[in-house]
């Protein structure tokens, strides 16, 4: 492949970017699901050179434009925040149906967060890729579980029951899709890599409101805030981003075609679904139709003829789905749904929220979010830090998440021989040299292994050893 023209083999049939997402994060990919990920990532390539960006003109501009951006950012939230004072709405969330359905989501992204810079773990021993491995082990938490950003992100998503994010249309696993390929071939991709961890890393003034008002809804905001303050321009991953950048150029040779490859990398962050378009798609009355249409198919003779509802059993407003907006519509006019209201006033809420509840279990917890959120505007709710801030005075606050044991001198807390962490430590202890370590390390820190024991302990380790 030349510096420029991305060659793309033309598959027999088209390959989705979830279908790419699920094969390369179940681990370390085979020959062909290698191939199949190079040609999406050539194509996606071919679609990025397509795109503007707001790079300078020359690679030693990046400094002072990074400082420009955080600076311009830092005055955009601080006039965000005076509108707030002054009384503006919220900008992004409208409720907190619409953040958890943001949560949900990002998922795909989130959950592969920091894996186009896997592939670069092998240049462990080369000064010039420090500042990128740093970051990669950064996101990983430095093996910490209250650090690891895959792990955050889970437990976040596990704490509203937002899990369920398997099946969402295809755009919005384009960028973990972008994330994995490149994870996997980082020596064909590398001025790509560079360019993508350059875009990535900036600090986005829609981080800041996200997390601000994620907070303001009742919603642990630290995932967010997290990113935050590790993406800084001065010492985080947006200067290592630059510092690795300006470090590697010399070495491959022909700068303006590299250069050219390194905005390549940069312009994949622009596809695919993004923060502010993921909240800019969310539509209250179409997110319960779609949930209520997907239990329709399970629900749909699952009902006696006892109750009509416009002269209709249940059982037949549920055989078709596209019925489903004129139930809801009929349902407000019988009066079972008292909209503007508190939720309990409403007969059809009680059935899923009550003593006795006739259905209890069928709606998630998110699903019940977006449906009260529906029937009425909730009133403003504690903020997460505020209901921490009275947990903390009844002496029920959670365990912190500082203060995380960093030693590695004993990478377990299990005593047993036959532990699967103690047998690791004691594998690493029989290898006859450091790259042997590195090398079986690795194999645990990949994207779908990192956030799990053994990857967590893999990466305190290999954190000890290439310091």
């Amino acid at each position: 492949m030349s510096q420029l023209a991305y060659a793309v083999s033309a598959p027999a049939v088209a390959t989705s970017a979830a279908a790419i997402y699920r094969s390369l994060n179940a681990g370390p990919p085979d020959d062909a699901t290698l191939a199949d990920a190079r040609t999406f990532l050539g194509q996606r390539l071919q679609a990025a050179q397509q795109l503007r960006d707001d790079l300078p003109a020359e690679p030693e501009q990046l400094a002072p434009w990074i400082a420009s951006r955080a600076f311009t950012v830092g005055v955009e939230y601080q006039a965000y925040l005076q509108g707030r004072r002054e009384g503006a709405p919220r900008r992004y969330f409208s409720n907190q149906a619409h953040a958890l359905h943001f949560l949900k989501y990002a998922a795909p992204t989130k959950l592969v967060d920091g894996a186009w810079l896997y592939g670069l773990l092998a240049r462990w021993d080369d000064p010039d890729f420090r500042p990128l491995i740093q970051t990669y082990l950064e996101e990983l938490g430095d093996g910490v579980p209250e650090k690891n950003h895959v792990l955050l992100y889970k437990k976040l998503l596990a704490a509203h029951d937002c899990e369920d994010w398997q099946q969402l249309p295809d755009t919005y696993f384009e960028q973990g899709a972008i994330q994995l390929a490149l994870a996997y071939d980082a020596e064909r991709f590398l001025p790509e890599i560079i360019g993508y961890n350059l875009g990535y890393e900036q600090l986005p003034l829609h981080l800041l409101i996200t997390a601000y008002e994620l907070n303001e809804l009742g919603i642990d905001p630290y995932y967010f805030t997290l990113h935050i303050t590790v993406d800084n321009g001065s010492t985080g991953h947006a200067h290592k981003a630059v510092q690795a950048l300006l470090q590697l150029l010399p070495r491959f040779g022909d700068s303006a075609s590299v250069w050219q490859r390194v905005q390549n990398g940069y312009r994949l962050n622009d596809l695919g679904a993004c923060t502010t378009s993921i909240i800019e798609g969310f539509d209250l009355q179409e997110e319960l139709e779609n949930i209520m249409a997907a239990k329709a198919h399970a629900g749909a003779n699952m009902h006696s003829d006892y109750c009509r509802l416009a002269g209709r059993s249940i059982n037949q407003w549920l055989s078709d789905p596209q019925q489903i907006p004129q139930m809801l519509a009929e349902l407000e006019s019988a009066g079972w749904i008292q909209r503007g209201q508190p939720p309990e006033n409403s007969r059809f809420w009680r059935l899923i929220q009550s003593e006795r509840a006739e259905m209890f279990g069928v709606f998630s917890a998110y699903e019940q979010q977006v449906l009260r959120d529906w029937i009425v505007t909730p009133a403003r709710v504690p903020s997460f830090r505020a209901r921490q801030r009275s947990l903390d005075s009844l002496g029920l606050h959670q365990t912190p998440r500082h203060g995380a044991l960093r030693g590695i001198v004993r990478h377990h807390a299990d005593d047993d021989d036959s532990s699967p962490l103690r047998q690791l430590e004691q594998q690493v202890a029989t290898l006859g040299s450091k790259q042997a370590a590195v090398q079986l390390l690795q194999t645990l820190m990949t994207p779908a292994q990192h956030h799990r024991p053994l990857g967590l302990m893999a990466t305190r380790m290999y954190r000890q050893l290439i310091a």
